[in-house]
């Protein structure tokens, strides 16, 4: 018998992610879009990570309007751990959806609740029902 969780994740829509777009990428798109030289933008990365760790170090939020708020937490073991929320126009623009070119997985089952994909699933593995 199959698992929900393992059906769910077998069905339920994704993004297919393409390679991580590393920092010297970034930082050459930046550069090739701004004018400013590499080195610059690499300083300015580096200051912004250290003054967003300063004020985490303090218990302080850092919101940066267009990308959002850097929030420091406390797990239940004590360690610390950083939430980031973006900014909603970021997501508002993210969720246009005649400028996403990525490649979904299971685009079909967008809107689909879970009870539907085990039915999915059951439907078309009678032999292996779900759960």
């Amino acid at each position: 018998m199959a698992s929900r969780i393992a059906v769910i994740r077998r069905y339920r829509p994704e993004i297919k992610l393409m390679r991580t777009l590393q920092t010297p990428h970034v930082v050459e798109f930046i550069a090739r879009e701004t004018g400013l030289n590499e080195g610059e933008i690499r300083f300015v990365v580096y200051e912004l990570r250290d003054t967003i760790l300063i004020a985490a170090q303090r218990g302080q939020p850092v919101k940066m309007e267009g990308l959002g708020t850097f929030t420091p937490t406390l797990r239940m073991d004590g360690s610390l751990g950083m939430l980031f929320r973006a900014d909603a126009r970021l997501l508002d623009q993210l969720n246009d959806e005649t400028k996403f070119s990525g490649k979904i997985i299971n685009k079909a089952n967008i809107g689909k609740s879970t009870d539907e994909l085990v039915a999915l699933w059951n439907e078309e593995h009678p032999e292996n029902p779900a759960e």
